[in-house]
């Protein structure tokens, strides 16, 4: 099964390329179809194209909000909703649009994450490891770190935040109807979205002893091991509380 996935991605990337080889840069435009369909197909994660920068002039959004907070990186047209992991509807979106920002649809059987500014981010995993927490994939822009965490209705989230004395505002969570920017998209300030821990795939039988709050992520394609939000967030609150300025809420 996995062999003819294979074959057929390989063949709308040479569609892709066919179609618009003017377009395709070895290590750029190109990169962000192979990254989308690798998440849609491999991960099972919906995804769709950002929004983007304006053609006339790159430092601003395309969308019509002049002063918008996450230049290029959020959804427009299409909307949210239309996030999908149907290779062919991610082919056609990123032919037509190579440079779009890659946008993960958080929530439901996708990962949901948990935002916060890059050095408390880089502090709260370095305890985390010392606790022995085995950790999913995390997102780095320069500004902010996103770590993947298994799915969370808001019910559930809200019970675990309504227990917390504080919850500094500079924690962002993205859950059902949220979204994820995803390498190697632009970062809306600036630089690129990269991977500082790639996604692994979980072990195919589990040890008995696994570590503290890890646990699988079930999908049809390749089974992720993600942690529970509640195993993570104790680190995560300490370590934004100690930001210089609390850090940026929304900006990526």
């Amino acid at each position: 099964m996995r062999e003819i996935l294979g074959r057929r991605l390989q063949r709308l990337r040479d569609r892709f390329q066919s179609l618009r080889p003017d377009r395709v840069q070895s290590g750029g435009t190109s990169s962000l179809l192979e990254a989308a369909l690798t998440c849609a197909t491999t991960f099972q994660w919906p995804v769709l194209p950002g929004v983007g920068r304006s053609s006339t002039d790159g430092a601003r959004c395309a969308c019509p909000d002049p002063d918008c907070a996450v230049p290029g990186a959020h959804p427009f047209d299409p909307g949210l909703l239309a996030a999908s992991t149907d290779p062919r509807m991610v082919a056609w979106w990123w032919t037509n649009r190579p440079t779009a920002p890659v946008l993960m649809a958080t929530g439901g059987s996708a990962p949901c994450a948990v935002s916060l500014p890059a050095g408390a981010a880089a502090r709260a995993l370095g305890r985390l490891d010392a606790q022995g927490m085995r950790l999913g994939p995390v997102v780095a822009t320069p500004t902010r770190w996103a770590l993947l965490v298994a799915p969370y209705s808001l019910e559930r989230l809200g019970e675990l935040l309504y227990a917390k004395d504080h919850v500094p505002s500079s924690l962002r969570f993205h859950g059902e109807g949220g979204y994820l920017l995803l390498p190697p998209s632009a970062a809306s300030s600036g630089g690129q979205v990269r991977w500082e821990r790639e996604p692994r795939p979980a072990p195919a039988r589990p040890a008995v002893t696994k570590s503290p709050g890890a646990r699988a992520s079930q999908a049809p394609g390749t089974e992720l091991w993600l942690p529970d939000v509640e195993a993570v967030v104790d680190a995560l609150v300490e370590a934004s509380s100690g930001a210089p300025g609390g850090g940026s809420r929304l900006a990526y």
